[in-house]
C-alpha cells in the first residue's frame, strides 16, 4: 500500500509540474504567461477583497493586464500625420476664399476670365467634358490664374491625361509690355550661355585639337512671342488648387522631333523624354509641342465668325493669302443653324495657323545669311540662284474642314447633333478623328474648342518606331589613302637596279658636260 501511495503522489507531482510548465509559456502577442497573470490577479483579489469577487473577476483581470503596460506608455500623444487628401483640401480651400482686393476693387476692368460654367453646360449636352465638381474647381483655379498674372484673355484649353497624374491646360495671352520681359529674360539666358562657351574656348586655345570638317545643319530660329507657334502662352496645373506653372516657349526643333516620336506623359514636367530620335528637352517642352500641334489641327470655328482684316486688301495672290496670320471677329455674323453645322464640314473653318514642316508657321530662308538682308535692293536685277530653296506655304487661314485630307482612309472629322429627339434645341458637335479627344461645339453665335485625351495623334492600327539611320563612314575611300600591298623581294631588286641604272646614266651625262666645258676653255 505504501508503494502505491508513493506512485500516486509522484504522478500528481508530475502532473502539477507539467501543468505549471504549460501555464508559464509566454504568449506571442503580449509576451506574458498565464501563471504570472493568475498570481498577480489572486494577489489583487486577496488585497482588495471585493464584495462580489466572482462578478468583477474579469474586470480585475483586465485591470491587471493594463497595469502591466502603463509604465511603457508615454504621456505624449503621437504626432498626427497629415494625409495627401487633407493637404490637397487645405490648398483647395483657398479657392473658395474671397480676397480683400476683390472686395475693395473700384475700377471697372474688363476681365479675361471665361465662363466655365456655361462651357460645362454645353459640353454636357455634347456628351463630353469633365465632372461638374471638377469643372467648378477649374473655374475657381482659372480665376486665381487671371488675378495673379493680370491676363487679358484666358480660356480652358483642355486636359491632357498622364500615367502618374494629368495636366489641366489654360491658354492665355499677356497684357501689353509683358511679352518684351519674356524675350529679355530669354536673351539674357542666351548671353550667359555664350559667355560660358567663350570662356571655355579661351581655356582651350593653348591645347591643339583636331579640326572637324563636319558642318551641322543651320538651326531654325524660333518665332517671336505673340506670333506663330508662340502666339499664346500656356499654364498647367495637376489639380485645381495647386500652383499654375507656365510652360516654356516653343522652338521648331521641339515640334520636328515631337512629330517623330510617340510618348505618354508621366505627369512630371521635369521628367526626361527618353526616345529616338532624342528629344531636345524635358516633358515640359514636349507638352508644349503637343499642345501647339493639337491647337493647329483642331481649333475650328463656324464659317463667318472670323474674317480677315480689310487692311490687308482683297486683291492678293495665294502666297500673301497663306502668309496671313491675323483675323478679327465678324460683327455681322448671325450664326448658322446647328443642323447645317452637323451636316456639312464646309460650315467649319480652321482659325489656327498651319505648322509647316520647318516647325514654324512662317517659313524662313536658312540659306540667306543675316548680312544679305540689307542688299536686297542690289540683288533685285540678278537671277535667282538654282540652289535657292522654294518657300514652303501651308493652307491659308479660315480654310474649310472639307479640304482636310483623309488619314488611313478615315475621315478626319465626325459631326453630329447633341440630340435627335429635340433637334430644335440641339447643338452641333464636332469630333476629330486625327487627334482623339479634340471636340468643338456650335450653338448659334457661340462655339468653343476643348481637348481631353492622352495628347497622341492617331497613327492607324499599330505604331512602328523609325529605323535608325545607316552608320556613317569612318573615312572617305580613295587612291590617296588606300593602303598598298608590300612588294616582294624580286620587285624590290628590280626597282633598285632601275634606280642604279638611272643614277649611272646621270653621272655619265655630268662627266660629259664637264669635259665639254674644259675643251671650250
Amino acid at each position: 500500500m505504501a508503494d502505491g501511495d508513493e506512485d500516486g503522489a509522484r504522478a500528481k507531482q508530475h502532473a502539477a509540474a507539467s501543468l505549471k510548465s504549460f501555464m508559464m509559456k509566454n504568449s506571442d502577442e503580449s509576451n506574458t504567461n498565464l501563471y504570472d497573470h493568475m498570481t498577480r490577479l489572486l494577489v489583487k483579489v486577496m488585497e482588495e477583497r471585493p464584495r462580489n469577487a466572482v462578478d468583477v473577476f474579469e474586470d480585475m483581470s483586465r485591470d491587471v493586464k493594463r497595469a502591466a503596460f502603463d509604465h511603457k506608455q508615454s504621456s505624449l500623444r503621437d504626432q498626427r500625420q497629415t494625409e495627401a487628401t487633407e493637404q490637397l483640401a487645405e490648398q483647395q480651400q483657398l479657392l473658395f476664399a474671397q480676397t480683400e482686393q476683390a472686395e475693395q476693387e473700384d475700377e471697372l476692368v474688363e476681365s479675361g476670365l471665361p465662363n466655365v460654367s456655361e462651357l460645362s453646360w454645353y459640353l454636357e449636352q455634347a456628351g463630353v467634358g469633365l465632372a461638374r465638381e471638377e469643372m467648378h474647381r477649374i473655374f475657381l483655379a482659372l480665376k486665381q490664374l487671371v488675378d495673379a498674372h493680370s491676363l487679358q484673355r484666358c480660356r480652358l484649353w483642355g486636359k491632357i491625361l498622364g500615367v502618374e497624374c494629368s495636366y489641366i491646360v489654360a491658354e492665355a495671352e499677356y497684357r501689353e509690355g509683358e511679352e518684351e520681359e519674356e524675350q529679355n529674360t530669354e536673351e539674357t539666358a542666351e548671353d550667359e550661355d555664350k559667355d560660358v562657351e567663350s570662356r571655355e574656348d579661351e581655356d582651350n586655345e593653348n591645347i591643339p585639337l583636331p579640326q572637324s570638317s563636319y558642318k551641322p545643319q543651320p538651326v531654325v530660329p524660333k518665332e517671336d512671342m505673340g506670333t506663330g507657334t508662340n502666339r499664346c502662352v500656356y499654364y498647367v496645373c495637376k489639380v485645381p488648387g495647386l500652383p499654375w506653372v507656365k510652360l516654356p516657349s516653343l522652338s521648331p526643333a521641339h515640334i520636328i522631333t515631337a512629330r517623330q516620336i510617340r510618348k505618354l506623359f508621366t505627369g512630371r514636367l521635369d521628367a526626361p523624354v527618353i526616345s529616338y530620335p532624342p528629344f531636345p528637352g524635358n516633358e515640359a517642352n514636349y507638352l508644349r509641342a503637343q499642345i501647339a500641334r493639337i491647337s493647329a489641327g483642331t481649333h475650328v470655328s463656324p464659317q463667318g465668325f472670323y474674317c480677315i482684316g480689310e487692311e490687308e486688301g482683297d486683291d492678293e495672290d495665294e502666297e500673301d493669302e497663306a502668309a496671313r496670320d491675323s483675323y478679327e471677329v465678324n460683327p455681322d455674323f448671325e450664326g448658322i443653324p446647328s443642323a447645317e453645322m452637323a451636316e456639312s464640314l464646309s460650315k467649319w473653318v480652321h482659325h489656327a495657323q498651319y505648322i509647316l514642316l520647318q516647325g514654324r508657321c512662317k517659313w524662313v530662308n536658312l540659306a540667306m545669311k543675316p548680312g544679305d538682308e540689307s542688299n536686297d535692293d542690289e540683288d533685285e536685277d540678278k537671277e535667282e540662284e538654282p540652289d535657292e530653296p522654294e518657300p514652303e506655304v501651308g493652307p491659308p487661314l479660315l480654310t474649310p474642314l472639307s479640304r482636310d485630307a483623309e488619314i488611313f482612309n478615315i475621315s478626319p472629322w465626325s459631326s453630329r447633333l447633341s440630340s435627335t429627339l429635340i433637334p430644335q434645341h440641339a447643338i452641333a458637335v464636332l469630333r476629330s478623328n486625327i487627334w482623339p479627344g479634340a471636340y468643338a461645339f456650335s450653338c448659334g453665335k457661340k462655339f468653343n474648342n476643348i481637348y481631353i485625351g492622352w495628347g497622341l495623334k492617331y497613327v492607324g492600327d499599330g505604331y512602328s518606331p523609325p529605323v535608325p539611320p545607316l552608320p556613317q563612314k569612318e573615312y572617305p575611300t580613295g587612291a590617296e589613302i588606300t593602303e598598298a600591298l608590300d612588294p616582294t623581294v624580286e620587285e624590290e631588286q628590280e626597282v633598285k637596279d632601275a634606280l642604279d641604272e638611272q643614277q649611272a646614266v646621270h653621272e655619265e651625262m655630268e662627266d660629259t658636260d664637264d669635259e665639254d666645258d674644259e675643251d671650250d676653255d
